[in-house]
């Protein structure tokens, strides 16, 4: 491999120089993956099975989760809502300080 003279290069050269190597190693990898891959395929392929049975594809088909509901409402605020799930809102610990009961602030 030639030996480059990084000192003698430009900062525009250098940058461009470091763009072409990050460009070629991404390059380089997927190549390597897609090898292993077809390796793998070949491999299963003649064990009489698809590459698919062995390895699930990790694509997750599961719906996203839907918000809850909200349970409560911020008096002060009704903006400011609270599903009754997880932490809660520092509105809520207030009112509820305040002597504000749960069933008052339930939507």
């Amino acid at each position: 491999m030639a030996k480059i003279s990084l000192d003698k290069m430009s900062l525009a050269d250098l940058k461009t120089l470091k763009k072409d190597v990050e460009k070629t190693i991404a390059s380089f990898e997927k190549r390597r993956i897609a090898d292993a891959r077809k390796a793998v395929e070949e491999l299963a392929k003649k064990h009489g099975v698809s590459l698919d049975q062995l390895v699930p594809s990790g694509k997750k088909t599961a719906k996203s989760k839907a918000k809850s509901p909200a349970k409560y409402r911020n008096p002060e605020n009704p903006s400011e809502t609270w599903s009754g799930r997880g932490r809660q809102p520092e509105w809520f610990k207030a009112a509820e300080a305040a002597g504000k009961s749960r069933e008052s602030m339930a939507v």
